[in-house]
């Protein structure tokens, strides 16, 4: 299996299609090469439309509701694609949401009494609303029974590949068809391969594995595209794409650059409200779009463009940047220096501004999406205040160094983060974490706080073992889709309004601004006696290092929740004792008297910490 790349292209993916193995890959396409592809896998295509709605459904009733649809479906397979399946796949959207609402046991079974009350403009939107992404979910069920799954399929292929399709498709609602439609095809070629060797368990695990971590990781990315498509306009989702587009293709022109951008945007937008017809039809339009101008567009692509549907998709969204061309010629200069700025600025304002993100994406392509970002806004900031002064180029002469600025202030967050990291060691960084997030978003459970800072020392562990350019972009691409993250759970159940300003505010400068958020000042923790915050238990002994470190930072958590402001000296104070206390207890030969005598010390030091009680000494750490 080959490296992570920390590079994105068109659905932000950065694993590179070697990761799934490049022989299953190659069996795969050998395997489905027909030029008929989407169309005879229209079924399946259908099924992940009607898992991805109807969550809840047992295979059987998604494959019963997929043959009502079918017959309607077929008609668009008569379509060419310069025709428009697209608007004979929103006729079948139409249907099969007014199937459901006529369908009183999946109306009631999944709540969608409100949206079936609505007209159809609406209506759509209800229904995506109650999509639920399950990718904490465990992917084992294609392992569980390995002789089971041979046996089936040795009896019909087709229902292996449209059991996969239905898992997947129903664990990770947003998703994209096209993807599910090219994993399904890998995951049936490695179940024809691994029923033939003997060791068939050990076969699904080194062969599946990357499928799943594959699913997994798009998935997380596709889901973060639909809420920047939702929650911020559609200049942003634009820039998006042309900042990716132009890392991607250096060697591109920008009007060719933009119109793809247009494209790329809409081909999400048509994705993320479920039409898996459209999303496939539309992927495969836009992929033959991009290879008829492959000359134009990237010397990386060449290889993918002789790949048959789905995979074509998936090669191109994965390649490599393009080769970096010689663009000492053409310098940033015209933009701070050329005294008719402001007149291009105050004409054409989002083609100029879409033109200078282009033209330093191009020279910067060594940075990370965010950051980029946050130089086109700071320039767009620049020229609102120098151009309403009298002399405005004297004022945006000091671009550059101003753009300079905000790429080493980005860095320099970066670099102290690895370096904290290095000092602390993994564990006591991940408890860092767990306390600056809590005084952040102190509404959270003890165990959501737990669960979202992991993501995210995991990330730190994995970025700053790299080189320095690499850390800053691993840094910044994993802090996006972390927090993007928290910001769903934030709209489900609004946090606080400091969380909320820093998910709503600005795209470019998320992670800047939960960076430098500070204590919810608005929060009363409600009263948690010690005795309810401290419990050690003679299970402890037999819990794994995972297990005993979420016990310890759930203690830790609830600790900080109660008293924000406690020291650092404070807070390790009680979980080195809680550690201590543990490895003594689990030690000693009557280890539950052991857990009752040390509980009662430690609840007593924490009722001092919290309640103000009289000062005393354990540990030799003073608590007042």
């Amino acid at each position: 299996m080959t490296t992570v790349r920390l590079i994105s292209l068109l659905f932000f993916s950065y694993i590179k299609c070697q990761t799934l193995q490049r022989t299953l890959l190659d069996t795969a396409m050998q395997h489905n090469s027909s030029q008929n592809y989407l169309e005879e896998n229209l079924r399946g295509i259908i099924s992940t439309m009607v898992a991805q709605f109807l969550q809840k459904l047992t295979y059987e009733e998604v494959q019963t509701t997929v043959k009502e649809l079918f017959d309607f479906a077929e008609k668009c397979k008569s379509l060419k694609l310069h025709e428009s399946p697209l608007e004979c796949s929103y006729q079948l959207m139409t249907i099969f949401l007014e199937h459901i609402c006529n369908n009183q046991g999946m109306v009631d079974e999944h709540v969608f009494s409100d949206c079936c009350n609505i007209n159809n403009t609406v209506r759509l939107k209800c229904f995506l609303l109650y999509r639920k992404d399950d990718a904490g979910h465990s992917d084992i069920f294609q392992i569980l029974n390995p002789e089971h799954i041979c046996e089936v399929d040795k009896e019909n292929q087709a229902s292996v590949k449209e059991k996969y399709i239905y898992e997947t498709s129903r664990k990770h609602p947003f998703l994209y068809a096209p993807t599910i439609l090219t994993m399904s095809a890998c995951y049936e070629t490695a179940v024809q391969s691994c029923c033939q060797e003997e060791n068939k368990t050990e076969c699904f695990q080194i062969k599946l594995e990357p499928i799943r971590k594959y699913i997994r990781e798009m998935s997380l990315r596709h889901h973060h595209l639909c809420e920047i498509g939702i929650k911020f306009n559609h200049k942003v989702a634009k820039s998006v794409e042309l900042v990716l587009l132009t890392k991607k293709q250096l060697r591109a022109n920008f009007s060719e650059i933009a119109k793809l951008a247009v494209d790329t945007k809409n081909l999400h937008q048509t994705c993320c409200e479920g039409n898996a017809i459209a999303c496939a039809f539309g992927r495969s339009q836009l992929m033959n779009d991009i290879c008829s101008k492959q000359a134009i567009l990237s010397s990386k692509i060449i290889s993918c463009c002789t790949l048959p549907v789905p995979f074509r998709g998936e090669c191109i969204i994965n390649s490599e940047n393009d080769d970096k061309p010689d663009l000492s010629s053409l310098q940033l200069s015209r933009f701070t220096e050329d005294r008719f700025v402001c007149k291009q600025f105050t004409d054409k304002q989002d083609d100029f501004l879409q033109e200078f993100l282009y033209e330093y994406a191009r020279r910067h392509s060594e940075l990370a999406l965010p950051v980029i970002l946050r130089v086109a806004s700071l320039y767009q900031n620049l020229l609102g205040k120098c151009c309403k002064i009298e002399d405005p180029s004297q004022c945006y002469s000091h671009g550059k160094e101003m753009f300079q600025g905000m790429v080493s202030e980005s860095h320099e967050r970066v670099k102290n983060n690895c370096d904290l990291h290095e000092k602390l060691g993994a564990n006591n960084f991940h408890d860092r974490l767990i306390v600056l997030y809590t005084k952040k978003a102190p509404q959270l459970s003890a165990q959501e706080l737990i669960t979202f800072t992991k993501s995210m020392a995991a990330a730190t562990t994995r970025c700053c073992s790299l080189s320095d350019e690499q850390q800053f972009v691993c840094m910044e691409d994993a802090a996006k889709l972390i927090l993007g993250v928290l910001c769903r759970r934030h709209d489900a159940e609004p946090i606080n309004v400091g969380v909320g300003h820093c998910c709503d505010d600005s795209y470019a400068f998320r992670k800047p601004c939960f960076d430098d958020l500070q204590v919810d000042g608005t929060y009363i923790s409600p009263p948690l006696p010690c005795d309810q915050i401290i419990s050690l238990k003679e299970n402890l002994c037999k819990a794994q290092e995972e297990e005993f470190q979420m016990e310890k930072q759930k203690l830790l958590s609830n600790i900080v929740k109660q008293k924000p402001h406690a020291t650092e000296m404070q807070l390790q104070s009680i979980t080195v004792d809680f550690t201590h206390l543990v490895k003594k207890c689990c030690r000693a030969e009557k280890s539950e008297m052991c857990f009752q005598e040390e509980e009662s010390k430690l609840i007593e030091k924490c009722q001092s910490l919290l309640g103000g009680k009289l000062c005393q000494k354990m540990s030799t750490q003073d608590l007042c």
